[in-house]
């Protein structure tokens, strides 16, 4: 049956927030050591995933941040329709989006330049992942305050297709267009022609100029996402099935078109933000027929925890280096064991302080927002 009140908010995509941010904030770490050390196959298969590729290629881990980007979409419908609901305008909304990001931008030079040379500016990183979400989620706001549903797909092909044009037919001094290797591509070569400050990889950057544009996309959209979860004349499956549908025609799209673009999370290219916003798709849509629909909600509590406080576990995951108090609060526990795991141990320990810290803030209804 469809719902008769939009919900402020659903406990899915909370939980599918916290599922990612728990391979940030230590769940990845474990995965990954354990490679090698089981002598099981599909173990060391599942930790190779967990590393990003060198350069062309996808694995699972190179989906965990556009993930955060769609539900900040999602999540983003239903913070502006409360907003709408309560009388506050477009502009005022606008606002307070704006201001967010500025405050995610500043958060992320702290984040990336401690301690932070003040005096020479270009040892300083300005592209970062807390101005990324600040900017995607900005457009998204944008995009769903002043654009029909029509308009925004458009504006979201078009980005995605001048965006590919411009990599192929743009030529690179000393490369020529089209050249997509690390040091001829026209994304490196903008940044570091009009990029200020340092860049990740010296020459390049991943979260810089240029691919601001696709990765915007992938939160405008989520607010398709956020805006068919908000429907009050769809029943729950007919919304699971959408979600499935269009998660299952971005992948098809992607893997074409990655047949001339290849899939690259460091050139954030056409076929990576539609491969990812189609996993997105399907994974939110998973998440809400379990938790929404089927109602098999006891599970969800660890992740909820998690989701509800993204922002916080992130900043405090760079700041407080939780590996090294589990080893002293729990390394005689297992000294005993062979040394190649305690890496393993190692970060099993600091994901349950992680964790605890969480639910204690969680316990005092602490939850910070931007």
């Amino acid at each position: 049956m469809s719902q008769t009140l939009p919900p402020k908010r659903l406990l899915s995509v909370d939980t599918l927030r916290g599922f990612d941010m728990l391979l940030i904030a230590g769940g990845g770490a474990f995965i990954e050591r354990l490679e090698g050390k089981t002598g099981l196959a599909w173990v060391d298969a599942v930790a190779a995933q967990l590393t990003h590729p060198a350069w062309h290629g996808f694995t699972f881990y190179d989906f965990i941040f556009p993930l955060f980007l769609f539900i900040a979409g999602v999540s983003l419908v239903f913070s502006l329709e409360s907003g709408l609901s309560k009388g506050l305008g477009r502009e005022t909304l606008m606002k307070k989006v704006f201001k967010r990001m500025i405050i995610l931008f500043l958060l992320g030079i702290v984040d990336k330049n401690i301690p932070i040379d003040f005096f020479h500016p270009a040892n300083i990183r300005f592209g970062t992942v807390l101005a990324r979400i600040g900017i995607a989620t900005f457009f998204g706001a944008l995009f769903y305050l002043y654009l029909t549903p029509k308009q925004r797909f458009s504006g979201v092909v078009s980005i995605l297709l001048l965006y590919y044009a411009a990599l192929f037919l743009i030529p690179v001094p000393g490369f020529g267009a089209g050249d997509l290797s690390f040091e001829g591509n026209l994304v490196g070569w903008f940044d570091r022609t009009f990029m200020p400050g340092r860049l990740l990889q010296k020459t390049y950057d991943e979260n810089a100029l240029l691919t601001q544009f696709p990765a915007m996309c992938l939160s405008i959209l989520g607010t398709f996402a956020g805006s068919k979860l908000r429907a009050t004349d769809v029943t729950e499956n007919a919304k699971t099935l959408w979600l499935l549908a269009c998660g299952a025609v971005s992948i098809v799209v992607a893997l074409i078109w990655g047949q001339h673009f290849p899939v690259n999370k460091h050139l954030w290219s056409s076929p990576f933000i539609l491969l990812t916003a189609g996993m997105a798709f399907i994974f939110l849509a998973a998440f809400y027929y379990v938790i929404e629909v089927l109602q098999w909600r006891r599970w969800t509590f660890f992740f909820e925890v998690i989701g509800l406080n993204s922002i916080a576990i992130y900043l405090l995951y760079r700041f407080i280096d939780f590996e090294k108090t589990a080893q002293m609060l729990f390394g005689g526990l297992y000294s005993f064991t062979d040394p190649k795991w305690h890496e393993v141990f190692s970060a099993i320990g600091a994901l349950g302080l992680i964790w605890w810290l969480m639910y204690f803030l969680y316990k005092k209804r602490i939850f910070f927002k931007i």
